[in-house]
């Protein structure tokens, strides 16, 4: 009995400290739940425009399907605009997230696989204009599509931390976005080299397809993929150069496994230009070689930039 009695009093001291302590207006300290995992984050409305465009990535690349059944011999505007809506969509979760964040999106591996997917598609637009190349859609919407996915894939999304290397001037904002872009210019080059294999083989095979298909000549596709790569190759240099000039030397910018690799990245396309420029590198092994190339860019660059410690927006 003196043993409740003293429970009961240890109960009550207990409840008037709680309740003393609500009073005071900080509330009741209570112990936290143990062992929940975080609860998912709402999806934001980025994130639902860029899956929006990604769909119609998709519906542009089944009909491409019909399109390449029908040998290019119509010129339909039907996948045009859908690559026009896709871009259009595209280009609104980019604003939502680079006004939420107060500068370009490209912080994180989701934000600069969908800024490089918009310079793809913004290039396809343009270059479409024209009604030789207004198929160039067609070839693109297989890799808008299939890395859209991958961009939608959650990790890539993450949370990141201010470990970004430190630049002496605000030169420094431009330094991804027109390296990035200069990627977007080496997978329009890439894709443009695809439509030469495909138009050459036609030209082998089916002579009759290529003289009726509303593609450009190889001759053409030829110089695209030529302006592309030295389009690309000058935005890279420039994007690389800003960030080794305005980087204080404290950072060790020159030995982060990102640089190195944009060196290497610079080499691959600068080594391809000469060859092709210097010492006749043309036709099929060069349009392979465009494709080739960038496959490694694709297929390299997120892995390096998970292994940077300065480029790797995550804690």
């Amino acid at each position: 009995m003196n043993m409740q009695n003293r429970l009961g009093q240890a109960v009550g001291q207990v409840a008037e400290s709680q309740l003393s302590v609500d009073a005071a207006g900080t509330g009741p300290i209570l112990p936290g739940p143990r062992g929940l995992a975080k609860p998912p984050m709402i999806v934001e409305p980025a994130r639902l425009w860029f899956l929006s465009a990604v769909v119609v990535y998709g519906i542009g690349m089944l009909y491409s399907i019909f399109i390449w059944q029908r040998g290019f011999q119509r010129d339909n505007w039907i996948h045009y605009g859908l690559l026009a809506f896709a871009f259009a969509l595209h280009t609104v979760a980019m604003a939502k997230r680079g006004f939420s964040l107060n500068q370009c999106p490209v912080n994180n591996l989701y934000e600069a696989t969908a800024f490089v997917l918009w310079t793809i598609t913004a290039s396809s637009l343009a270059l479409g204009l024209l009604p030789k190349l207004r198929f160039l859609g067609v070839f693109t919407s297989p890799l808008l599509f299939g890395f859209g996915l991958f961009a939608l894939w959650p990790g890539l999304d993450t949370e990141y931390v201010d470990n970004q290397p430190n630049f002496s001037s605000d030169w420094f904002s431009l330094h991804v976005p027109i390296v990035l872009l200069g990627y977007g210019a080496f997978g329009l080059g890439a894709t443009a080299g695809s439509m030469f294999l495909n138009q050459e083989r036609n030209l082998k095979s089916h002579r009759a397809v290529a003289l009726f298909a509303l593609l450009p000549p190889i001759q053409r596709l030829e110089k695209i993929i030529t302006a592309a790569l030295v389009v690309g190759l000058t935005l890279l240099t420039i994007g690389v150069g800003i960030g080794a000039a305005f980087v204080e030397p404290s950072t060790p910018f020159w030995s982060d496994s990102k640089t190195i690799w944009s060196f290497l990245v610079w080499s691959i396309y600068g080594g391809l230009l000469l060859s092709h420029l210097r010492f006749d590198q043309r036709g099929r092994r060069y349009a392979w070689l465009a494709i080739i190339a960038f496959c490694f860019v694709i297929l390299t660059f997120w892995g390096t930039n998970l292994l940077s410690g300065i480029h790797n927006p995550t804690p």
